[in-house]
């Protein structure tokens, strides 16, 4: 038996709780399929798990089917702690999921939506993980979509990420490098950051915390298995934050972290996008831009003139330029797996690193 093996046995006979974190407005019609993952854990006895629900102000039957289910749980050993909205208005996914840690015990928090299904292995895979790496870490994993064949671009992206790109590609528009529903950290990160944030509908408040928790120096890591089945509906909550939202928190974090201690850079992707990146910069770092670079010949060699419609005048402009002529780091406005490899390829060629060459934003 490997001593790794040994510890983490060790380990688990001191009953150490993993609490199950599950927010739910309104989940009745998954609440069966999710518990049941649950009860099936590898290690729901080992770990002495709890599963921590708040139930923010549903109106359908999800409060009698906890009930229920309070008991299904209590018959495996598996103590339940509920916290319920009564005001009768649900306040949103933040306010839920601080409610549910808020009512919580474990070590460590394992958070869980209720319209996904953890697989067999779940937390005992990221609860031996966890007792490897610093307490500063975040743990997620690979998962199935469901569907299959919904986001296959995003899903792809998601579970092919190398380590180090877990901490590298942060800023792009597919949000945290670890989908929020396999999150499984230390109870000191949570607390470190002060929980979700709570305004409501329309709020991106996983990815909020996800950059508060790298603003702390924290990491992430993944567990290279599947351990999670991830539902594509209308009904999900992603559904109701808008892009310009999630847009502007991307930009923030970008600005404060690293185009704030750049002294130039260039926009890769005289487009769309490219041009939409350069007029949301502060006036700082749009003067830090030397160039746009692109491979399109109707493009190259000409100048992007910005127009102030709240000054009614034209900007400083800006060279546009053939990528290979451009000079880095660049921020990459060009989305990934778009172009059947041809962009991949062009980026390939300069021979750049990652992270101090180039940062995909797109």
């Amino acid at each position: 038996m490997s001593d790794l093996k040994i510890t983490v046995e060790a380990e688990l006979t001191r009953k150490f709780y993993v609490s199950i974190i599950i927010p739910i407005h309104n989940g009745s019609k998954w609440i069966d399929s999710c518990f049941n993952s649950i009860l099936q854990q590898t290690a729901k006895d080992k770990l002495n798990l709890e599963v921590c629900i708040c139930n923010d102000a549903s109106t359908d039957n999800t409060a009698e089917l906890l009930s229920e289910w309070e008991q299904k749980f209590n018959d495996n050993h598996i103590k339940v702690r509920m916290f319920t909205n009564t005001s009768g208005q649900p306040k949103g996914v933040g306010y839920a999921k601080n409610q549910a840690v808020g009512v919580s015990t474990g070590n460590y928090l394992c958070f869980q939506d209720i319209d996904d299904i953890m697989l067999p292995n779940r937390v005992l895979s990221q609860y031996t993980l966890a007792e490897q790496v610093p307490k500063n870490t975040l743990i997620g994993s690979k998962f199935q979509r469901e569907p299959e064949d919904s986001t296959i671009r995003y899903t792809k992206w998601a579970n092919s990420l190398t380590d180090k790109q877990l901490n590298e590609q942060i800023y792009t528009s597919h949000g945290p490098t670890v989908i929020m529903p396999t999150w499984f950290c230390h109870r000191e990160i949570f607390e470190k950051i002060g929980g979700f944030n709570e305004e409501g509908k329309g709020t991106p408040e996983d990815l909020i915390f996800f950059y508060e928790h790298i603003n702390n120096d924290g990491r992430v890591a993944r567990v290279d298995e599947t351990l999670l089945i991830y539902r594509y509906h209308e009904e999900a909550t992603t559904f109701s934050i808008k892009e310009e939202t999630i847009w502007n928190v991307r930009m923030r974090q970008l600005e404060k972290n690293v185009l704030n201690k750049w002294n130039a850079f260039t926009i890769w992707n005289a487009g769309k996008q490219g041009r939409k990146f350069y007029n949301c910069l502060n006036k700082s770092n749009k003067d830090k831009v030397i160039a746009f670079c692109d491979v399109d010949v109707k493009k190259i060699k000409r100048k992007y003139c910005p127009y102030d419609p709240i000054l009614r005048k034209a900007g400083k402009t800006v060279d546009i330029v053939h990528f290979k002529e451009a000079k880095p780091p660049f921020i990459i406005c060009m989305k990934q797996d778009l172009t059947k490899g041809v962009f991949e390829d062009n980026l390939k060629s300069l021979n750049l690193i990652e992270n101090t060459d180039y940062i995909f934003f797109s």
